[in-house]
């Protein structure tokens, strides 16, 4: 298998799709959110992956308050943390990083983003980046430009790790290198990245004094 080695000053992770999976609690969570609020076909609802909440709820329903959307379906994904699972490779990747190398950048707010990571038992960053820290979401690079500003670094010396394609779009147009993993979307539809892992699993990391010297190994084209 290739692989390349890289040197990054930090790391940007996206949450759900490459540190966790909380797929199965949000689909549940949506598909309820659907009925309840009239929303057509609810039971086949499929999540725009990567997108945030308050943006799903406006194009849902643009009619209702979508704050009171946001904190209904919030409500209802913070119940539902049974069976969210941390994603191979990650606590082992995380435990080499120092802790001012790295944070979140997710579309999911403050108060979801700490439970999910507390169901996970993941640790907390020091600085990170959530929906209701910013004003536009992604695909837009706000999120991940915020993301470098904390850790205090340049956009470009920063790697956005992620599984999704407005995720990729976002650290893409932040002027940031990007790491897709294979956990959610197609291949084809990630092409926009500047490479594709099928998980963390085998992403080797070492850090010293002049940043994080990563070894990538590239997942193959089929």
């Amino acid at each position: 298998m290739a692989a390349v080695n890289v040197t990054a000053k930090g790391l940007l992770f996206d949450l759900d799709g490459v540190l966790i999976s909380s797929i199965d609690s949000a689909t549940r969570c949506w598909r309820r959110w659907a009925a309840m609020y009239d929303v057509p076909d609810a039971a086949n609802f499929v999540l725009p992956h990567g997108r945030p909440a308050r943006d799903i709820v406006i194009m849902l329903r643009p009619d209702i308050d979508p704050d009171e959307g946001l904190r209904v379906i919030e409500d209802m994904e913070m119940e539902d943390t049974g069976d969210i699972q941390v994603l191979p490779g990650v606590r082992e990747l995380l435990a080499c990083l120092p802790p001012e190398r790295w944070t979140i950048v997710t579309s999911c707010t403050r108060r979801l983003l700490d439970a999910r990571l507390k169901a996970a038992g993941l640790p907390e960053p020091d600085k990170l980046i959530t929906s209701d820290m910013v004003t536009r979401g992604k695909p837009d690079p706000e999120p991940y430009l915020r993301g470098a500003e904390a850790l205090g670094f340049a956009p470009e010396d920063c790697i956005v790790v992620e599984d999704a394609v407005s995720g990729v779009m976002a650290g893409v147009a932040a002027g940031c290198p990007v790491l897709a993993v294979l956990s959610s979307t197609p291949r084809i539809e990630l092409k926009a990245a500047t490479w594709i892992a099928r998980s963390l699993a085998p992403v080797k990391v070492v850090a010293d004094a002049d940043g994080l010297h990563l070894t990538i190994p590239l997942a193959r084209k089929n």
